[in-house]
């Protein structure tokens, strides 16, 4: 049998060894192990598309793996309800677009607080979309766009990718501005909107620079205003509709950027940021988005804090004025 004071010794020896490995874990320079970054839509999509391409670099310049996983549902919620009870150690992520600042006013109960519970680490890009009708429509710019709509009210049929959706709700806003009214036709995707719109059966819709300008040159759809805030390198001589008379604070974009579970340490928020900032300056992502007629952000996490906030406070507004009721 042991003695002991020998006994004593050999535990202290593993209590200390445990506890100093400990701390060397704990003291390791993040990232130790594999990240993974939630994606709140079904694979395939722009935002997985993205992501992947920012978790690949992230992977060369922080190296460890940045793994993408799916969890898509409710307007990205589910995503982010699932990343927002993640332990905030910064091993799991979510990207998101401008989704996150809608669903809050969609669902009454989220089970989580999408300012308080998930911190935002910096926006990447903003990509505007184009506002489209068929070639042989009799509105052939903004203009005539406004004009038809307020002389014959209900009577325009705008197509969405969905009820509640981004390209409907801004849609909802720009009425609203605009003082017109149009009758919304959802469908369940953009490609099913877009295959009606240029048969002819839906009268007008938008969608992203990207889908719109192969469509433009081919001559199948014609393009009357970019939703954005300012015209953009692909269609230079397109109008913005904040140009308009009435619709100065308009401006719509489609934004994507990183978040993180609320607690998360700061040092290990500010080396996402940092490292995600870099990514979206190097040159060859920069040509990359301008050429999809999307502009590089690369923000502070404060900045990005401020701007998601607003964007949500706009949204619910945008729903309330709607007349739209929030789902249980």
């Amino acid at each position: 049998m042991q003695k002991l004071p020998a006994l004593c010794t050999t535990l202290y020896a593993a209590a200390l060894t445990i506890l100093c490995s400990a701390q060397a874990s704990a003291q390791a320079p993040y990232p130790s192990k594999p990240v993974t970054v939630i994606v709140p839509f079904a694979a395939g999509g722009p935002v997985d598309t993205d992501t992947r391409k920012y978790a690949a670099r992230l992977s060369e310049m922080l190296g460890q793996p940045f793994i993408t996983d799916y969890k898509p549902g409710a307007g990205t919620s589910l995503g982010a309800a699932f990343v927002a009870k993640s332990k905030p150690d910064g091993y799991t992520l979510m990207s998101d677009s401008s989704a996150y600042s809608v669903f809050p006013a969609f669902f009454k109960d989220l089970g989580f607080d999408p300012i308080k519970d998930l911190i935002p680490i910096t926006q990447i890009s903003a990509l505007v979309s184009v506002l489209m009708v068929p070639p042989n429509s009799p509105i052939k710019n903004f203009a005539d766009y406004l004009a038809y709509t307020k002389a014959n009210p209900g009577k325009l049929n705008y197509g969405t990718s969905g009820v509640g959706d981004i390209s409907h709700l801004s849609a909802e806003w720009m009425q609203s501005m605009a003082g017109t009214k149009v009758t919304f036709v959802p469908f369940k995707g953009n490609g099913p909107m877009i295959l009606e719109l240029i048969a002819g059966r839906v009268d007008v819709a938008s969608a992203s620079m990207v889908q719109a300008i192969p469509l433009i040159k081919s001559g199948k759809l014609h393009p009357i205003a970019v939703k954005g805030p300012h015209r953009v390198k692909p269609l230079p001589d397109l109008p913005a509709v904040n140009e308009f008379p009435g619709m100065k604070e308009y401006a719509d974009e489609n934004w994507l950027g990183f978040f993180a579970p609320a607690g998360t340490p700061a040092p290990v928020i500010d080396k996402l940021s940092d490292t995600l900032v870099k990514i979206t300056k190097l040159p060859a992502v920069v040509a990359e988005l301008e050429s999809q007629a999307s502009t590089p952000i690369g923000n502070t996490p404060a900045q990005f804090k401020a701007f998601v906030t607003e964007e949500i406070a706009r949204w619910k507004k945008v729903v309330a004025d709607a007349g739209i009721k929030p789902q249980d």
